[in-house]
């Protein structure tokens, strides 16, 4: 099954699911405080991870779940481990090889790593399982592919649809624009907020702010999540179009982003994804308008802590803006540099979003 067409089926399967995924996760996971666990550790419990093709050094998802990882270690008095894919045909490798390890419980970060998750929690059912960004749903039944796997995915087109808003507000250009690494739902999920928001804005406002590089069917994709030369072409043919805010969507390759808008010359600001990329990587905090937040690192820290106490839980958790799992970073060096309404603007925004009188949609809902 292609990746476009496992998108479309995914995205009716977590929409028949979404009830029963957020029913059971009202709230956003909540860390215990280091060093002072809710119980004692489950005997030789070992919580290991594995990162995508980014690594745990990207800024971004994998450096975050990373730190949950290693929070809830802590938390647990126990060691961790963490083993980097340098490439897809090391995912089943690599969680294979910390199963065989004795890891306790083995997370994957990312959309990429759900098959061979799914392979492997059916495979070894005394072992438990954590995936990241995905349902997990390799035979698209409508459920987790086994008891002992838990997703955690985050509906980002919430808070991207306020970056989008934002972004639109900002720009002078009358052009913004956005890329990613992959076109698969975890990527494009942003990017359908983002172009959501900005045509919530003109609808608003009644401006004519366009989108570059995502149609809402395909768009700019450079093709994996390195800060290569094929991310930097990326952002250069975004920039050439005369934009002044651009959102890269894939782990590292913000970075090529940053350096294409630099050498510019020219003021274009930047939107972050996954962390506050302000806070990961200050060195570019001068470009960025904000950053489209997941809280990967607590609801890592979350279910590790839970597992390593005995209370593993394969309910999902949907991060959303009500629960807290989804959101969008502050202004930051650029809250001098927007409109003076555009905060409670927001905050309005978001409020209808959550009670539903502002419609997002996205693979997780259609």
């Amino acid at each position: 099954m292609t990746i476009s067409t496992r998108k479309r089926v995914l995205g009716s399967l977590v929409a028949a699911s979404m009830f029963v995924a957020l029913a059971g996760c009202a709230s956003a996971p909540e860390s215990s405080p280091s060093g002072s666990a809710g119980g004692e550790a489950v005997s030789d419990f070992k919580p290991c991870m594995v990162s995508d093709a980014g690594g745990f050094e990207d800024k971004s998802f994998n450096q975050l779940g990373a730190e949950g990882l290693e929070a809830a270690a802590a938390t647990l008095g126990v060691e961790s481990k963490k083993v980097e894919s340098g490439s897809e045909s090391d995912y089943a490798p690599n969680i294979q090889s910390l199963v065989d390890e004795g890891c306790k419980l083995v997370i994957t970060v990312g959309f990429l790593l759900a098959s061979a998750a799914g392979e492997a929690a059916v495979a070894n059912p005394d072992v438990e399982f954590v995936s990241i960004d995905d349902m997990v749903d390799n035979d698209f039944d409508g459920k987790t592919d086994a008891e002992n796997i838990k997703p955690i995915i985050f509906d980002t087109a919430q808070a991207a649809f306020l970056a989008g808003y934002a972004a639109a507000s900002y720009s002078t250009a009358g052009k913004v624009g956005t890329f990613g690494g992959m076109n698969i739902p975890t990527v494009t999920i942003f990017m359908d907020g983002f172009k959501q928001g900005v045509e919530y804005f003109n609808e608003q406002k009644g401006a004519s702010v366009q989108v570059v590089g995502w149609d809402g069917t395909d768009g700019v994709f450079t093709g994996g999540f390195e800060a290569n030369q094929d991310a930097i072409n990326a952002a250069q043919g975004i920039v050439d179009q005369g934009v002044d805010v651009l959102l890269p969507v894939g782990g590292p390759i913000y970075q090529s982003a940053a350096s294409v808008i630099r050498d510019s010359g020219r003021e274009i600001a930047m939107i972050g994804v996954d962390a506050d990329v302000f806070e990961t990587d200050p060195s570019i905090g001068d470009l960025l308008l904000t950053s489209i937040r997941k809280g990967i690192d607590v609801g890592v820290e979350e279910a590790v802590t839970a597992a390593g106490e005995g209370n593993f839980d394969a309910a999902p958790f949907v991060g959303t803006l009500e629960n807290e799992g989804v959101g969008l970073a502050p202004f930051h060096d650029f809250e001098s540099k927007v409109s003076a309404d555009l905060q409670g603007e927001l905050d309005t925004i978001k409020a209808g979003i959550i009670d539903g009188s502002i419609e997002v949609t996205s693979y997780l809902s259609e």
